[in-house]
């Protein structure tokens, strides 16, 4: 059934309550696929408040089947593939040509430059610019969403929309969107390619190439370039990461409202004046669990753009010898956590303990180039205490705002809770043996 979980129609309860996709089944037949920031919520409004549009199959919905991603890009881009693939008969019944969405990314002559846009009808325009070669990719749903999805993208990946550029800096270059008057073609052709496969939903394997282009240039002294694609890869991660960034204003609040484990957005407000950050998007926040170092575990908990994201907790069950040595077990974990580049990085990390663990941590995250602008925080929990990268001393938790406190115990408590419950399986595990 192509890859979903599978509920039955009265599990409805049971549906995450994260970004992903979602399928229809009509016995083994999947008649419908959509995307949505908050699977459940979505999917329980068909029931409960069909459109016009719902009415030509909701009653013959027999199963539900879902797919979860770890941002709303993610899943507009899965959901893309899905019904080309698929070609779901109750996505189709209402949508000619007219209705979907393509990406066009021109090949661009030595006239014009290679552009990218937006268009309706593929087939019309490949039969009326036979000359120009032109790639689609598609069908995307929703226009909006997909506009909002490519301004995004092209932080990463700046790109022209017009054939010819002025001798002189556009708008669009002064914010860094463009990639100017004097382009290096073959680089820019190269990004765009690695823009396509983005919307293809090949992720990964643009940001591997990205990282193989850093390691060249670094290994040839030439840290300015090495340090431009590092920043394009934490951008990239950035954007993917983002939670709501192309749905409604008023289907985000109603998404948060409804989750009891979302914080403040105030709250993250507070925290980048603190810190003296732009923007936090992300937080991850690791605990290590064990008694006398047996089976110990380390945990990380994700909150994105001030929310829980359940899809992106991770569980590392610590392999170095039984020994009770708290700060070895997060080196490791977290060393094994920044292997995995294909999780997004977050701007701030926040660690259960004092200056020890803040200083393993810190040395841990600048090993690796695209980890070391993450900011570290340490809880001292029994002082409650917090330890700040890069400044002298710590901080007492309750001279903080209310906001900001309430926050960090949220943060490091949802991350124990977290380390607890999979310390307790392992040992429960172990007991049955």
């Amino acid at each position: 059934m192509a890859g979903f979980i599978v509920l039955l129609k009265n599990e409805l309860n049971t549906l995450p309550k994260t970004a992903g996709v979602y399928a229809f089944y009509s016995k083994n037949e999947v008649i419908y696929i959509g995307k949505a920031i908050n699977i459940q919520s979505r999917v329980k409004n068909h029931f409960q408040q069909p459109s016009y549009r719902d009415d030509l199959f909701m009653d013959k919905v027999e199963k539900v089947g879902y797919l979860e991603t770890g941002s709303e890009i993610e899943a507009l881009v899965l959901e893309a593939s899905l019904i080309k693939k698929q070609q779901p008969k109750f996505n189709v019944v209402w949508r000619d040509d007219k209705n979907y969405f393509y990406v066009a990314i021109t090949k661009g002559n030595k006239n014009s430059l290679p552009i990218v846009y937006i268009t309706h009808q593929p087939e019309k325009l490949k039969m009326k610019n036979s000359k120009f070669k032109t790639s689609y990719i598609g069908p995307f749903v929703e226009g909006t969403a997909l506009k909002k999805t490519l301004k995004f993208l092209r932080r990463a990946f700046p790109f022209y929309t017009t054939t010819k550029h002025p001798k002189n800096k556009c708008t669009w270059c002064h914010l860094g969107l463009c990639p100017g008057p004097n382009p290096d073609i073959l680089q820019y052709k190269k990004d765009l390619k690695k823009l396509a496969l983005i919307l293809q939903g090949k992720r990964s394997a643009v940001l591997n190439s990205l990282r193989r282009e850093m390691k060249t240039f670094s290994d040839n002294k030439n840290f300015e370039k090495a340090g431009e694609i590092r920043d394009r890869i934490t951008n990239l991660q950035q954007v993917m990461a983002h939670r709501g960034v192309i749905s409604s204003q008023a289907e985000v609040v109603t998404n948060l409202s409804n989750d009891k484990n979302t914080t403040s957005s105030s709250s993250f407000k507070m925290l980048e004046g603190l810190l003296n950050i732009e923007k936090i998007y992300k937080i991850e926040c690791y605990d290590v669990s064990n008694i006398q170092g047996k089976l110990a575990t380390g945990s990380m908990v994700s909150f994105v753009n001030g929310e829980s994201d359940k899809n992106q907790y991770r569980k590392f069950k610590i392999k170095m010898e039984n020994e009770p040595n708290d700060i070895a077990m997060l080196n490791e974990t977290l060393t094994r956590r920044f292997a995995h580049s294909e999780w997004p990085y977050p701007e701030i990390i926040l660690i259960d303990g004092g200056i020890a663990q803040l200083n393993i941590a810190i040395k841990v995250k600048n090993e690796l180039a695209e980890t070391k602008n993450i900011k570290v925080l340490s809880l001292a929990k029994r002082e409650k205490d917090l330890y700040i990268e890069s400044r002298e001393g710590f901080i007492p938790l309750k001279s903080l705002t209310r906001e900001i406190y309430n926050l960090i115990l949220q943060l490091d408590d949802e991350a124990h809770r977290f380390a607890i419950t999979y310390h307790k399986k392992l040992r429960r595990n172990d007991l049955l043996k």
